[in-house]
């Protein structure tokens, strides 16, 4: 088994790094707050005190927030110069393109391996080992990673050779998650206006033409107006649509609806909403 890093651990990353451990793999952690590194500790995982520590291991998860977390502990900081030379960094997060290719090139310029990996799937899919990966690099670092990979997730998509094209694809897929909520709304504002039962109008959709965990999952949320726990808030999603509206403009591709969504999103968050699950955008369509 090899060794791994997990940068990281909210609630994603913790899930990883405890399935590292479970098939294992020597898992190395480190987190800004010590909390849960300790919890991960007691389960096997060996706590260090700084991202440099942490990357001395050949191989490095790191699964952070946003665009700005990243920058701030890779590629402004100077770690990378301290990196193990020849070692291969994951990076799980959702990030913007433009990130994506700057990250590329800084860690190639100190002789690390960069593959971005971002998943699809929740944090309790994350806790089965079920994650989708999209990955995207060069072919034999996935190589590379790919057992790390099987301890995490039910299916790796390799989507190309630049890391790029799976962070385009990652936030189109969320892009897609976030015109279905909308349609949602709508359709069932109509049907409930129209004295039909929601829950029973969605169990249908989900049923027939749209089987899957989208319309079945968002769609339960907005029938019965349910946005906590969230799974995932609508801050993110305001965060993830407006990287999909970047990742289209570097195509010169308009997103109509797109644009749309961002008034909603906005309209959301000033209404308070920003921890709730994005579903939440939905009531809009409801009041």
């Amino acid at each position: 088994m090899g060794e791994v890093a997990v940068i990281g651990l909210g609630g994603m990353g913790r899930a990883i790094a405890r399935n590292l451990v479970r098939a294992g793999h020597e898992t190395v952690v480190w987190n800004r707050s010590a909390g849960p590194a300790e919890e991960l500790a007691q389960t096997g995982a060996l706590r260090v005190a700084s991202v440099a520590e942490a990357l001395r291991c050949p191989v490095v998860f790191s699964v952070l927030p946003n665009d700005t977390a990243f920058a701030e502990a890779f590629l402004d900081s100077g770690v990378l110069d301290q990196a193990r030379p020849g070692a291969v960094h994951v990076n799980v997060a959702t990030v913007s393109v433009g990130l994506a290719r700057r990250a590329a090139e800084a860690h190639a310029a100190h002789g690390i391996g960069y593959v971005a990996a971002p998943v699809f799937g929740r944090v309790s899919v994350a806790e089965a080992g079920a994650l989708n990966i999209l990955a995207a690099g060069e072919p034999g670092l996935i190589d590379r990673v790919q057992p790390f990979f099987d301890a995490i997730g039910s299916r790796t998509w390799r989507l190309g050779e630049r890391p790029e094209q799976a962070n385009t694809a990652k936030v189109l897929g969320n892009y897609l998650i976030a015109c279905a909520i909308q349609s949602l709304g709508e359709a069932v504002s109509v049907a409930d206006a129209a004295g039909a039962d929601p829950g029973q109008f969605v169990e249908l959709l989900a049923s027939t033409l749209f089987p899957g965990p989208v319309y079945s999952g968002y769609g339960s949320m907005i029938a019965q107006r349910r946005y906590q726990p969230a799974g995932f808030t609508t801050a993110l999603g305001r965060k993830d649509l407006h990287l999909a509206l970047e990742a289209a403009a570097d195509q010169a591709v308009s997103l109509p609806f797109g644009e749309l969504l961002r008034g909603v999103f906005d309209q959301a968050i000033a209404d308070g909403r920003e921890a709730d699950d994005w579903a939440v955008i939905a009531e809009q369509q409801l009041r």
